[in-house]
């Protein structure tokens, strides 16, 4: 392994992913596009802090980074004039099932609502309706 820059070291080695996101998340980016496109732009894997601000007066912005750091959304809708955060989407699949998961499903969307970040769960059946589903978004985008 070559050094890249001064400081460089050969502890941990990388390779490029070969999708930024899974089939069904691709599934439904492409539906996702085809109901809002026109009206917002969607965004995959958001980690939470792109979308919230934990530096509040009184509290360790420190602590309050590291505690959303690692935790993501699988699609944000932002308008296109200035790229504002209007909607967080998570889609529910199997995994969101298993106990741990379920614990981290609710402090996301309890700290999304604290934020005002509105936050819509889809189960891939809600995909099916792309009427109900652009319904659905425009009741709760911001």
């Amino acid at each position: 392994m070559r050094k890249w820059f001064s400081g460089s070291t050969d502890k941990y080695s990388y390779t490029r992913r070969e999708f930024l996101i899974t089939r069904t998340e691709r599934e439904c980016y492409k539906i996702l596009l085809n109901t809002v496109g026109n009206d917002y732009y969607v965004f995959p894997q958001i980690h939470l802090p792109a979308i919230i601000n934990g530096t509040i007066f009184g509290q360790s912005w420190r602590g309050a980074f590291r505690h959303v750091d690692e935790k993501s959304v699988d699609f944000v809708l932002c308008d296109k004039a200035l790229l504002s955060p209007k909607l967080a989407i998570e889609l529910d699949d199997y995994t969101h099932e298993r106990s741990d998961r379920r614990v981290r499903d609710a402090e996301v969307e309890r700290v999304l609502h604290m934020a005002g970040v509105p936050l819509l769960r889809l189960k891939n059946e809600d995909l099916l309706n792309q009427i109900e589903l652009a319904q659905k978004i425009k009741s709760m985008v911001l």
